[in-house]
């Protein structure tokens, strides 16, 4: 009874210490680890999250871009980082994406990290060019079927983000059309304005400034609902591509093993964060919309998408490296 009653106390003790440790982190600066380019759309909102936490905090918390390999550098220094909450990853949908295109990634994606929360989806506009004579989704996708093989579609480079979004509409649209990969995004859109190439699906930010100067067409946008920056546009399932819906979307993510107490304050945290209306204001100038999930809720979401990844690259061909 008394090795029992020992026991009891220490865990007792340990539990109370754990909510302690998890009541004043962080003590010290975080580092967040980015795996894209500095002054892309990840970075961009990374670093306002990253602000606003800092803020919430008292602390440093330092951004630090580790570009390379799809993502998959940045991400494994993460994998590889100590269990303590002071290395956090905000990573984009190829996170979720990169199972689909990588046969030996060096890490597990789902082992090896604890998903903390989503923070923005940016949904795309399909577009074409005012040469092109289409005048909404149903006439692009009549094109293309009677010319099958004929029409093209842009994108920011072969496996990224544009390109899943490129195949997810041929796949919903029942099109036989021809990828074009670039090098980026400028060139895949301005060969798009130039009419050599059909059609692009960009995020709606990136394209807005040329649909509004008319050198693009918006025919839809990929969300559940119109976008206030087009409220003209239909959504795409709206005309007629039923139930289609796709975005880019970011997250945040910790190694695995980092304990529970600092993990629900991560997340209770960056909810607050995200609620702050000037973040939500600096995400409207990059038509950027907050999203709002619970850490299991966000954990079966990125499961979701890696299955519907896997399932998109197999409709279209897309071979594992």
């Amino acid at each position: 009874m008394r090795t029992a009653g020992i026991a009891l106390v220490f865990a007792t003790g340990v539990t109370i210490a754990a909510g302690a440790l998890a009541q004043s982190y962080p003590t010290k600066a975080v580092r967040v680890i980015i795996p894209n380019s500095p002054g892309s759309g990840l970075d961009i909102i990374g670093r306002w999250v990253s602000q606003k936490l800092s803020q919430i905090w008292g602390q440093p918390v330092v951004v630090d871009n580790r570009p390379g390999a799809g993502g998959t550098l940045g991400t494994g220094i993460v994998a590889r980082s100590p269990a303590d909450g002071y290395t956090l990853l905000v990573a984009a949908s190829n996170h979720a994406v990169n199972l689909a295109l990588y046969t030996n990634l060096p890490y597990d994606t789902f082992k090896d990290f604890l998903e903390i929360a989503p923070l923005a989806a940016l949904y795309e506009a399909l577009v074409v060019s005012p040469s092109a004579g289409l005048k909404n989704v149903s006439e692009l996708i009549a094109a293309a079927k009677a010319k099958p093989g004929q029409l093209t579609f842009a994108s920011a480079g072969m496996g990224g983000a544009t390109h899943f979004s490129g195949e997810k509409f041929r796949l919903a649209a029942g099109i036989a059309v021809v990828h074009v990969p670039y090098k980026g995004g400028p060139e895949g859109m301005t060969d798009v304005m130039m009419g050599r190439v059909t059609y692009y699906l960009p995020p709606i930010g990136t394209a807005l400034p040329f649909i509004k100067a008319g050198k693009l067409v918006a025919l839809g946008v990929s969300g559940r609902q119109r976008s206030a920056l087009l409220p003209e546009v239909p959504t795409i399932a709206e005309a007629g591509v039923a139930n289609f819906e796709d975005m880019l979307w970011f997250g945040m993510w910790v190694p695995a093993r980092v304990p529970a107490g600092i993990v629900d304050k991560l997340a209770k945290d960056t909810s607050r964060a995200l609620a702050a209306p000037d973040l939500r204001e600096q995400f409207r100038s990059l038509a950027a919309e907050p999203m709002s999930m619970t850490r299991t809720e966000f954990a079966r979401f990125v499961r979701s998408e890696a299955e519907v990844a896997a399932r998109v690259a197999k409709a279209a061909g897309i071979k594992p490296q």
